[in-house]
C-alpha cells in the first residue's frame, strides 16, 4: 500500500487527506517512483480550490513535482530503470497524475535523471520554477545580455529562479516585492535592484534604474489591472509576459488607448514541458546551471507529508521566500541507493 494525499471536494487545505491506497504497477509508458520529496506550487492550491484550468475528478490527488527513485517501469519504457535517481517535471494534468504520495505513478516522459550530487529536497524544488522562468527569458530569445528584466512577486520560487536565470545569461534583474522587509533577501539571491511596491512608485523607479529606457521584459504572475502600471516601465519594443493570475480581476490590454510599441502575452510552462525538443533544451540549460552553481534552488521551509494541510496553509500565507518542500520518510528502505 502507498500513502497518497487525496481530496473529495473543493475547498481549503482542510480537504486534503492522507490515505492508504493501492498504487499498483505502472502501465505502458509509465513509471512508479518511491518519492523522497515533493515541491509545492500555487497551481496545486488553485487546483484544490477548483479555479485552475484543469478540474479535479473525485477522489483526486494532486501535485506536479517530486524527486525520488524509480521502483518499476512500464511497457515501452527503455530510458529509465529500477534504482535510477530521478525528478518529476510538470508535463501532465493533475486530473490524470499526481505526486503527493510516498509511491506514485507518473508518465515516463515527465521523468528526468537526477544527478547524484543533487539531494531530493533540492531536486523537488527545481523544475516548475526554472522551466517557467526559462521559457520567456531564454527559449523565446527576447532577453539579451545587458537587458533589464522586471520580475514581479519576486520572492516566489519562480521569481527567484527568474532572478538567477537573468544573471546567468547576463541580464539585469529588477525584482519587486510589496514589503521592504524582503528587499535584502532578494538582493542576496542575485537581484540587481529591488522595488518595494507598497512604498515606491514602480514606473518611476524603473525609469530611474534603467536611465529612462525601461525594461526589455516584464515577467508577471499577478495579472489584473496592475499590468497597466507595469507596462509604464517597459521600453518601446519590449514585452510583458503574464504567467499567472494571482489577481482574479480582469486583466486589461496594457496602455491600449495609446497603442504603445509593446507585446503582451500569456505563458504556461507546459509550452516547454509538453514539447520534447524544447524540454530537452530546458533540461540541458537548467542542469548546466545547477552544475556550475549559478542556479541554486532557494528552500524556504520543509514539511513532513503527514503535515500536508499545514504546508498548504503556509504556502497560502505568502510569507515565504523560495520553495516549500514536503519530505517523505520511508522506514523500510534507504533514502538514497548506494
Amino acid at each position: 500500500m502507498a500513502r497518497l494525499v487525496q481530496f473529495d471536494r473543493l475547498g481549503g487545505p482542510e480537504v486534503l487527506t492522507l490515505r492508504d491506497v493501492e498504487v499498483g504497477a505502472p502501465g505502458a509508458g509509465e513509471v512508479r517512483i518511491r518519492v523522497d520529496a515533493i515541491g509545492l506550487n500555487r497551481a496545486e492550491v488553485m487546483y484544490r480550490e477548483g479555479v485552475y484550468f484543469d478540474k479535479p475528478a473525485f477522489p483526486s490527488t494532486l501535485g506536479y513535482e517530486a524527486a525520488g527513485v524509480v521502483e518499476a517501469v512500464g511497457e515501452g519504457v527503455d530510458s529509465l530503470a529500477e534504482g535510477d535517481l530521478v525528478a518529476v517535471v510538470p508535463s501532465f494534468l493533475q486530473s490524470e497524475y499526481g505526486t503527493y504520495g510516498d509511491h506514485v505513478i507518473v508518465p515516463a516522459a515527465a521523468v528526468v535523471p537526477r544527478p547524484a550530487d543533487v539531494d531530493p529536497v533540492q531536486a523537488a524544488a527545481v523544475w516548475m520554477a526554472y522551466i517557467t522562468a526559462y521559457g520567456p527569458l531564454v527559449e523565446s530569445g527576447q532577453v539579451r545580455p545587458g537587458d533589464h528584466v522586471l520580475i514581479t512577486a519576486a520572492s516566489s520560487s519562480v521569481g527567484l529562479a527568474a532572478i538567477q536565470i537573468a544573471r546567468h545569461i547576463g541580464a539585469i534583474p529588477i525584482a519587486t516585492t510589496r514589503e521592504a522587509g524582503k528587499k535584502q533577501r532578494l538582493l542576496d539571491v542575485g537581484a540587481a535592484h529591488v522595488i518595494a511596491t507598497g512604498e515606491e512608485d514602480l514606473p518611476v523607479r524603473v525609469k530611474e534604474i534603467t536611465g529612462g529606457e525601461g525594461v526589455r521584459l516584464a515577467f508577471d504572475p499577478i495579472a489584473g489591472p496592475g499590468v497597466e502600471t507595469i507596462a509604464q516601465g517597459i521600453a518601446p519594443g519590449g514585452s510583458l509576459v503574464v504567467y499567472g493570475a494571482l489577481d482574479p480581476r480582469l486583466t486589461p490590454l496594457p496602455n491600449a488607448h495609446s497603442y504603445p510599441e509593446l507585446t503582451s502575452s500569456t505563458y504556461n510552462m507546459h509550452a516547454i514541458t509538453t514539447n520534447p525538443e524544447r524540454l530537452r533544451r530546458a533540461v540541458a540549460f537548467v542542469n548546466a546551471g545547477l552544475a556550475s552553481g549559478s542556479l541554486t534552488p532557494v528552500i524556504d521551509r520543509t514539511f513532513d507529508l503527514a503535515d500536508i494541510a499545514e504546508a498548504h496553509r503556509y504556502l497560502e500565507a505568502n510569507g515565504q521566500v523560495g520553495k516549500i518542500v514536503v519530505t517523505v520518510a520511508h522506514d523500510d528502505v534507504t533514502r538514497e541507493p548506494a
